[in-house]
C-alpha cells in the first residue's frame, strides 16, 4: 500500500465513494485546475473573511479552492450540500464537523504547500496529514535545531549533504502529520518525539517523551502525490487499509 501512496501515476480519478470503519481516504487536488471563484460560494463569513485576507490574488484562490473543496468532498461522503456544513474547533484550533451534520463519526484533516491540496478522511478514527513543496535550500540553512528532538538532529546531520534537504522535509511532515492528528496544536513540541526519516526508512513515529505506549497508538505512511513534494499521513491504530484519490474537478 505504501508503495501505492508514492506513485502519482497509480492515484485513481475522483469519483463517488463511500468510506468503510477500516479505511482511510486520501484525496490529492491540483489547485490550480480548481475553480475558485466557483468553490468561493461555499465558503461562510469566516471563511471568506480569511480568504480576503490574504494580499495577493493566488494566495486567496487557492485558500477559497482548498476550503471549498473540502466542503465538497465532505458533503459527498455526507450527502449535505457544500454550503451547509458547520464546522467546530478546539482549543487548540483543530477543525471537526459539527454534530449537527455529522451522525457518522466522519474525521478529516488538510494541508496544502504551493499547488497540491491533500484531504484525509477516516471514520471513527483521528488523523493528520501535511503536504510541503520542497523548495531548495543550502543546507546551511537547515537548522533542525528550532524543530526536532535531539535525537532526529544527529541523525539528519550523520546523513551525506546532498540528503539532508529530503530528509529535513521528510521528518518535518511526518512530525507535522501525528501534531495535527492529535490537535493539541504546537502545545506538544516538536521535539518531544521522534521519528523516522532516513532514506528507505519506513514513516514510523518511535518515541513520545512521557508515554511509553503512545507511539504504539499511531500509524505513519509517506505520501507523495507529485514530484518535488514530501507528504505524510498519520491515522490513529493499525486495523485500516489506504485509498488514494485524485480530484478532478
Amino acid at each position: 500500500m505504501m508503495s501505492w501512496a508514492k506513485d502519482p501515476a497509480s492515484w485513481s480519478p475522483a469519483r463517488d465513494v463511500l468510506i468503510q470503519p477500516d479505511e482511510v481516504h486520501v484525496w490529492c487536488a491540483f489547485l490550480h485546475t480548481a475553480n475558485a471563484e466557483a468553490l468561493s460560494f461555499f465558503l461562510d463569513k469566516n471563511e471568506q473573511s480569511r480568504a480576503d485576507s490574504f494580499h495577493f490574488l493566488k494566495d486567496k484562490q487557492h485558500f477559497a479552492s482548498t476550503r471549498g473543496l473540502l466542503r465538497v468532498l465532505l458533503g459527498n461522503y455526507l450527502g449535505v450540500a457544500p454550503g451547509e456544513l458547520r464546522f467546530s474547533y478546539n482549543a487548540y484550533g483543530k477543525p471537526s464537523l459539527a454534530d449537527t451534520v455529522n451522525g457518522s463519526g466522519l474525521r478529516f484533516n488538510v494541508s496544502h504547500s504551493n499547488d497540491i491540496a491533500l484531504y484525509a478522511i477516516t471514520a471513527g478514527r483521528e488523523v493528520g496529514v501535511d503536504i510541503e513543496y520542497v523548495r531548495p535550500m543550502d543546507p546551511a540553512d537547515l537548522v533542525p535545531e528550532q524543530f526536532f528532538s535531539p535525537r532526529e538532529v544527529a541523525e539528519l546531520r550523520s546523513l551525506p549533504t546532498h540528503l539532508q534537504q529530503t530528509a529535513f522535509y521528510t521528518c518535518w511532515t511526518r512530525k507535522e502529520a501525528y501534531i495535527k492528528a492529535v490537535g493539541k496544536g504546537l502545545s506538544l513540541g516538536l521535539d518531544q518525539f521522534d521519528v523516522s526519516f532516513r532514506p528507505g526508512e519506513p514513516a514510523a513515529l518511535l518515541r513520545v517523551s512521557g508515554d511509553a505506549q503512545e507511539a504504539a497508538r499511531w500509524a505513519l505512511r509517506e505520501i507523495t502525490p507529485a514530484p518535488d513534494y514530501v507528504g505524510a499521513l498519520a491515522v490513529e491504530g493499525h486495523d485500516w487499509r489506504l485509498q488514494c484519490w485524485q480530484w478532478q474537478g
